[in-house]
């Protein structure tokens, strides 16, 4: 028989989310999971944020723990990959609280007269692709862009042909040398 105070018991409470089962779980097991944390030689805030995401796990998972006996272990491990996870982000972090950080180029924009010729050379590859596939690159860059259907009605074409006709449209653009000298300018 389960004494009144057993994990199992208390796991039961805590999955019908009774409140003093709750206060009871963290009572007896706090200190635990803190002792878990601190000896990753966290941070007391991130103690804190390690233990509150402990309880958190607990909280969504109180219905899949398969040995309830085994609480104060589960909750260990798990306190355990919280700190290992927050140290991980940690690694990944970058302080500038105390850094001047370079002020950030602004973009290159290119000068009218670079993006006229720009487009007069788009408008010639376009003019070398046959005249359905060329109507079908101006459908997609106009703005607002019209959905695959309406293209599909105004080229009284299928719309899974869209696709593919589109793909091997960029690929001629791509490989047109007038077009790529003006975008490499």
């Amino acid at each position: 028989m389960t004494s009144p105070h057993s994990p199992a018991l208390a796991l039961a409470a805590v999955s019908r989310g009774e409140p003093q089962a709750w206060a009871a779980v963290r009572e007896r097991y706090g200190a635990r999971v803190r002792a878990v944390a601190r000896r990753h030689r966290l941070a007391a805030h991130d103690v804190e944020d390690v233990a509150q995401n402990t309880w958190l796990r607990l909280f969504v998972n109180c219905g899949a723990i398969r040995e309830p006996k085994a609480l104060g272990a589960w909750l260990e491990t798990t306190a355990r990959r919280e700190s290992l996870r927050l140290l991980e982000a940690a690694r990944c972090e970058f302080a500038t609280e105390h850094q001047q950080l370079p002020e950030a180029p602004a973009p290159a924009v290119p000068p009218p007269v670079l993006l006229e010729e720009r487009r007069a050379a788009l408008r010639t590859a376009l003019g070398k692709l046959p005249e359905r596939h060329a109507t079908l690159m101006r459908l997609l860059i106009a703005e607002p862009p019209p959905t695959y259907e309406e293209i599909g009605r105004v080229l009284a074409m299928p719309v899974g042909s869209i696709g593919p006709i589109r793909a091997r449209s960029l690929e001629r653009l791509r490989r047109d040398p007038e077009l790529a000298a003006a975008l490499a300018a």
